[in-house]
């Protein structure tokens, strides 16, 4: 199997457990950069969240791509976009009111990296999104904002004792309507949908001449599952959860432990 695109998720992925890219990440990937592989950061987070990433690992130009809000959205590093898969205003009304009538924090990510919330009282995890992301931070009621007023992703957001226990409610109310996701432990997610990272990749192939069977990806958690069923090689980082490993073509090191590095070296540099 001849590897032309590596996608990688970034949270316990990517990065490791002190948010750092680890040196050997970087050597690999860089080898794969210049073997003309393409390097795809996809991830739940906006470009904005991204781009010191990207600029790390030296991805650049309008032929580099990133899926961004869990596949919602493909682009180029530049910002250029190729598709898009949004929620209407009317969705984000209706997720809005589920929110609060549950008293769940939930906030909403627009295409431009903004994040809504109608909490007044800001749950600290949506401001470290913010940070994190950086990204705007706006507190809005859905009817402050105009009617063609579209969103990427809403999140209800936590400790994980509170999603625990809202987990199925949220998906007995949207789960026909919406493709709804617990993206790592304090993230309950919902998009359109006709999104997910690996519907993503499949359509970032098609655009650009590579087959899902000559992709390769990295990930740790359940919304990697759909990427891991759609590509040719799916590997899972060693600290991910056992879900995502039963999903896996291959269980590489941890995310402290040189797990990407080991895995490029083993499936294409050494290949």
């Amino acid at each position: 199997m001849t590897i032309k695109l590596i996608a990688l998720d970034i949270d316990d992925t990517l990065l490791s457990s002190n948010q750092e890219i680890l040196p050997s990440t970087k050597n690999a990937l860089s080898e794969c950069l210049a073997k003309g592989i393409k390097v795809v950061l996809c991830t739940g987070r906006p470009l904005a969240g991204v781009s010191h990433f990207l600029k790390e690992l030296g991805v650049a130009g309008d032929e580099q791509y990133v899926v961004t809000y869990n596949g919602a959205i493909i682009e180029s590093v530049t910002g250029k976009v190729l598709a898009k898969e949004l929620i209407s205003k009317k969705g984000y009304e209706d997720l809005t009111e589920f929110g609060q009538a549950h008293k769940i924090p939930f906030n909403v990510l627009d295409e431009n990296s903004n994040i809504y919330t109608a909490n007044h009282d800001v749950d600290f995890i949506t401001v470290v999104q913010a940070m994190e992301n950086s990204a705007g931070l706006f507190i809005r009621q859905p009817n402050e904002l105009p009617a063609d007023f579209e969103i990427t992703k809403g999140l209800f957001v936590g400790p994980k004792e509170l999603l625990d226990s809202v987990e199925p409610a949220v998906k007995e109310k949207f789960g026909q309507d919406y493709y709804v996701v617990r993206a790592g432990t304090n993230f309950l997610e919902a998009m359109n949908p006709a999104v997910d990272k690996g519907k993503a990749l499949t359509t970032l192939g098609e655009k650009i001449g590579i087959k899902t069977e000559e992709m390769m990806a990295f990930g740790d958690e359940g919304n990697d599952l759909p990427m891991f069923n759609a590509v040719g090689l799916a590997v899972c980082m060693g600290n991910g959860s056992e879900l995502a490993k039963s999903h896996a073509n291959y269980v590489t090191a941890s995310n402290d432990d040189d797990g990407i590095a080991k895995a490029i070296a083993k499936y294409v540099l050494d290949a």
